[in-house]
């Protein structure tokens, strides 16, 4: 931990002294336009001189530096460990963008996650060094139409209604904001990852294929698909919890919109931002949902199965606003989300991010629910309540800006005895505004007795985020 802090404080510190270390040009365009002359500009190709047709590329990058506090009975590459520190590769991203006319588009990510020395390897695994040449793959392939465009073709003046047809393995989700969260302009150090229902089930990283609309009427902005979601097919347990198995195969239905009060949001991606350093006055509500018919069973007798439909509601609302003197640079940022889940009768997922660790055999102490490493309670049937709030302190640097954060969740499951608080608090240090980001954060989570399925212990997780954005 004193290591980490130590090369916390250092970074930190070159980066507010070190100043004419960096130099970043903008075109005159660019800095005539009010931007943020820090801000790093798009990587783009114009393809013709209107400029209506186009190639864009993105690159994202998130390096983990993690003191974890394992759960009781964890062993690390076979060793007992209470405390484990790694290193690792949380995401790294390729996008690729093109209108190929202003009717349609295409949109390509690829990349890899979750590297770490122990885990996310492909090949090269095993006694020669495991999480080696871990698998890099595509995120999103989808192609998109304009039938009504944002702005007109022939007039190039904004339309009051667009609307956008797709299709192909995307990320348009419903449920809420967070469920379409950008991990690019992320509030916290990460996600919190129940806010995606079908994660690495019947998705692929969040992902399903399919067909989809998004667009806005006037104020509202909104997205609705329907998807085939990936098979599943685990068995459930006589007498146990519902699982994993949509083998009727039935299609998925997802929807989210949000009003907007005050400025719009364009949304050309899917992705919506949980932050944006408060720079404008935003206040939106939002709801939406997502159903899958027969999409988990249970066995509550021998060889008696019953389907379940997995059904999943959200009410969420964010906003930014803007606080004092303008040359301060100050703002507030709120998100706040209820979701109610029904996967069937029992359900509960357990998940840890980079878990390292695996249970010990022959550990003769308390044992958690959650099992070894870092794994917590995810989610399942039964409702969660999440809410975070950062705030961007009195601008002092042209380099450098700090923003405080906290998250909170409430887990309320049906499959335990006790409600569950988690919580992290940390703070965002920017550089050349949200291009370059290094998060200092803590996190706690409660620990639930294997038997009575109420809270025991809580441990902690310390983590240094370090990502860039071009």
């Amino acid at each position: 931990m004193k290591k980490l802090l130590i090369i916390f404080s250092f970074t930190v510190m070159q980066c507010m002294y070190g100043q004419d270390t960096v130099s970043i040009k903008k075109s005159p365009e660019e800095v005539s336009s009010g931007k943020n002359p820090l801000d790093v500009g798009e990587l783009k190709i114009n393809l013709n001189a209107k400029g209506d047709k186009w190639l864009k590329f993105g690159i994202s990058s998130q390096i983990w530096l993690r003191s974890i506090d394992n759960n009781p009975g964890t062993l690390v590459n076979g060793v007992p460990q209470e405390q484990t520190y790694d290193a690792s590769i949380r995401r790294m991203r390729l996008i690729i963008q093109s209108q190929v006319t202003p009717f349609y588009s295409v949109f390509l990510q690829m990349g890899i996650n979750n590297q770490s020395f122990i885990s996310g390897g492909g090949t090269g695994t095993g006694n020669n060094g495991a999480g080696k040449k871990a698998p890099f793959f595509f995120h999103d392939a989808y192609n998109e139409f304009a039938i009504i465009p944002r702005n007109d073709f022939q007039t190039g003046k904004p339309n009051k209604n667009n609307l956008y047809l797709g299709a192909g393995l995307h990320s348009w989700n419903g449920v809420s904001r967070l469920t379409n969260a950008s991990t690019t302009k992320m509030l916290a150090g990460d996600i919190p990852v129940f806010n995606f229902p079908m994660i690495e089930i019947a998705d692929q990283f969040s992902r399903q294929l399919g067909i989809f609309v998004h667009g806005e009427l006037d104020r509202i902005n909104y997205r609705f698909s329907v998807n085939k979601p990936f098979a599943t097919s685990l068995k459930p347990a006589i007498g146990g919890a519902a699982v994993d198995n949509n083998q009727s195969g039935k299609l998925s239905y997802a929807g989210y919109a949000f009003y907007q009060f005050f400025n719009k949001e364009t949304t050309v991606t899917s992705f919506l931002p949980g932050n944006n350093l408060a720079t404008k006055k935003i206040l939106n509500l939002g709801a939406g949902f997502y159903t899958n018919k027969e999409a988990t069973q249970s066995q509550p007798s021998e060889n008696v199965f019953e389907s379940h439909d997995v059904n999943i509601v959200g009410a969420d609302v964010y906003t930014e606003l803007p606080v004092g003197d303008k040359s301060k640079e100050m703002g507030l940022t709120l998100y706040s989300v209820f979701y109610n889940y029904n996967y069937g009768p029992n359900y509960l997922r357990i998940s840890g991010l980079l878990n390292p660790g695996t249970p010990n055999a022959d550990f003769m102490g308390q044992k958690a629910l959650e099992g070894a490493g870092n794994n917590r309670v995810l989610m399942g049937t039964g409702n969660i309540w999440f809410s975070q709030m950062g705030f961007v302190l009195p601008k002092f640097s042209k380099i450098l800006k700090v923003q405080p954060f906290f998250n909170y969740a409430l887990k309320d499951m049906k499959a335990l005895n006790q409600s569950g608080s988690y919580y992290d608090i940390g703070a965002n240090f920017y550089l050349y505004g949200q291009n370059a980001r290094i998060v200092a954060q803590y996190s706690s989570r409660p620990l639930y007795d294997l038997t009575s399925k109420t809270i025991f212990d809580r441990k902690g997780e310390f983590l240094l985020s370090f990502q860039i954005v071009l």
